[in-house]
């Protein structure tokens, strides 16, 4: 009789927590449901994900695209060997940019190849309506190709004597872009050859010091307007894919630019502004 009555009492309790765990069953499965509702509706509301965000972006630029054609050179600009006139002792040049102007000061006592190469080509117009091609965050910002592909192929081989590194390339200094030369042995890092300077320059936006060691020299520095270069556009990179290609910039000239990348940012105007014997 006894054993009976706790038989009873045993199924009586494994009914009570089949009862239980059949509630907490149901109550999680509602839970559940809640809670893919709320996500269905929540995606309903979001913003474009970044796929969507950079067709937006392609769209737009494809709507900003220029068809450009290009007259004949400026004929300064056709024999390098006439842009030869010693530069001051220091002079400083303001760039007139679509973002906004600021000011070099160059030196040469610092780097007397590169100062009288950068007032050459300042003087004679070069830099005039040129892009800032190649803007890269926290490194640097570079310009130098000419918009007339017969400008370009007329600097390529127009180098310049190396200069011996004096300052660093810290924050606001500009420097000559500079081409690598082939490896003494396979396998072998290429390295920079600063006797390969012909019009490119760069403005460092952080400390690029390691590139001291490359014998990247600085021929000036940023001294009003930094702020103006850090607002340069950025979003194509250093190069292809994102950005432009070098050769086919130098080869098709500004029409290539404008077509493929016409979110870049120009100098309008580059001038010697202040001169000391």
């Amino acid at each position: 009789m006894r054993t009976t009555k706790w038989l009873v009492l045993l199924l009586a309790a494994l009914v009570v927590l089949a009862g239980c765990d059949k509630k907490a069953e149901q109550a999680e499965e509602k839970a559940a449901a809640e809670q893919k509702a709320e996500a269905d509706k929540a995606e309903e509301t979001e913003e474009p994900e970044e796929p969507a965000e950079q067709e937006q972006a392609a769209a737009a630029d494809e709507e900003k695209a220029e068809e450009v054609e290009l007259g004949e050179p400026d004929p300064k600009l056709m024999d390098p060997s006439k842009l030869d006139e010693k530069a001051p002792e220091t002079f400083k040049a303001k760039f007139e940019t679509t973002k906004g102007d600021f000011v070099i000061e160059f030196r040469r006592d610092w780097a007397p190849n590169g100062a009288d190469r950068a007032y050459n080509l300042i003087k004679s117009g070069y830099y005039d309506g040129i892009a800032f091609f190649r803007v890269m965050p926290n490194f640097m910002a570079q310009f130098g190709i000419h918009n007339h592909p017969k400008v370009n192929e007329a600097w390529k081989e127009a180098t310049i004597e190396a200069d011996p590194v004096k300052k660093s390339n810290t924050r606001g200094f500009v420097s000559f872009a500079q081409r690598s030369k082939a490896p003494e042995r396979p396998g072998m890092r290429p390295k920079s050859d600063p006797t390969t300077r012909t019009t490119h320059m760069f403005i460092n936006y952080g400390d690029n010091s390691a590139l001291d060691q490359q014998d990247f020299t600085p021929v000036g520095k940023v001294v009003e307007g930094m702020e103006v270069v850090d607002k340069l556009y950025s979003g194509y990179g250093g190069g292809p894919p994102t950005g432009p290609n070098q050769k086919l910039a130098m080869e098709e000239g500004l029409p290539y630019l404008k077509k493929n990348f016409p979110r870049l940012d120009y100098i309008e105007d580059a001038s010697v502004v202040e001169q000391e014997q």
